[in-house]
């Protein structure tokens, strides 16, 4: 068996094709000992979107049986600069205490929700939606912390609201202390930001960081494939002094199925030797 850096692990989205027992166990068999639950529709589908009770209490027993930790439940409950009607809003809360829910029966540490809609077109005005969003997420992260669970929101993402370093800051700007930021090196590369800059300006607010090759205007490259700079992005976390854990989210799509397990131990160790 592999051994990685404590605290580097795997998201069960890099094993997305795969029914989430069989993602467990792929992931647990390269060697890892924490992971990333991807609760993401249209993404990954290891969480069911349309999530009750049931549900959340299957995919628990699941996760438990494995013997994995988790990390953090990466989830969606909608679009957060939307403004949404009563009905709406309450089906979007209930979706959140369910997502809530999954993560103490799991034991993870943190929620993350997105950063806005997947469209860089605001519905009423860049500053209106952003600072809805940043509302949304402190409401949100109220509710989580009710249950002892951390919110956090990858603040730059490629494909959504928040898409590129300025869009970032105006979020962060406004977002309340209760929120973390999670850090992906794929989608800071892909909008041809610099993530040493990124750790720059966010470092004391990051906590948590998705490993991920890219290039300008694609996020789906396999780590070695891209031209992300792993070292100096990671020695720039460790100078600001950044504790918390990194996590492989390989959702990639110039390998096949059969080299994805290659893949993933292959990055492990060198993001291991990095860290």
């Amino acid at each position: 068996m592999l051994h990685y850096d404590s605290r580097l692990g795997c998201s069960t989205i890099s094993f997305r094709h795969q029914p989430l027992s069989e993602a467990l166990a792929t992931i647990a068999g390269l060697g890892f000992a924490e992971i990333d639950l991807g609760a993401l529709p249209g993404v990954c589908d290891h969480v069911p979107y349309v999530l009750d009770m049931h549900a959340v209490e299957d995919v628990a027993r699941t996760v438990v049986a494995s013997g994995l930790r988790v990390r953090s439940i990466n989830g969606d409950i909608g679009n957060l600069n939307a403004n949404l009607a009563d009905e709406a809003r309450a089906e979007r809360r209930r979706h959140l205490d369910m997502l809530v829910a999954l993560a103490v029966a799991t034991d993870a540490r943190a929620l993350v929700l997105p950063c806005g809609a997947i469209d860089h077109t605001p519905f009423e005005t860049l500053e209106a939606d952003v600072t809805r969003v940043a509302d949304e997420l402190a409401q949100a992260a109220d509710v989580a912390a009710s249950r002892g669970v951390r919110l956090w929101t990858e603040s730059l993402h490629l494909h959504r609201l928040c898409w590129n370093l300025e869009r970032a800051q105006l979020l962060t700007d406004r977002l309340a202390d209760v929120v973390g930021i999670v850090m992906d090196f794929s989608h800071i590369v892909a909008s041809e930001a610099d993530p040493v800059e990124f750790v720059t300006r966010f470092g004391p607010r990051i906590e948590h960081v998705h490993i991920r090759d890219a290039v300008p205007g694609n996020i789906n490259l396999s780590v070695g494939r891209g031209t992300v700079d792993f070292a100096e992005g990671l020695k720039a976390l460790a100078d600001d002094g950044f504790a918390g854990h990194f996590s492989l989210e390989l959702e990639t799509r110039d390998i096949t199925h059969e080299q994805r397990p290659a893949a993933a131990a292959a990055a492990g160790r060198l993001i291991s030797s990095l860290i």
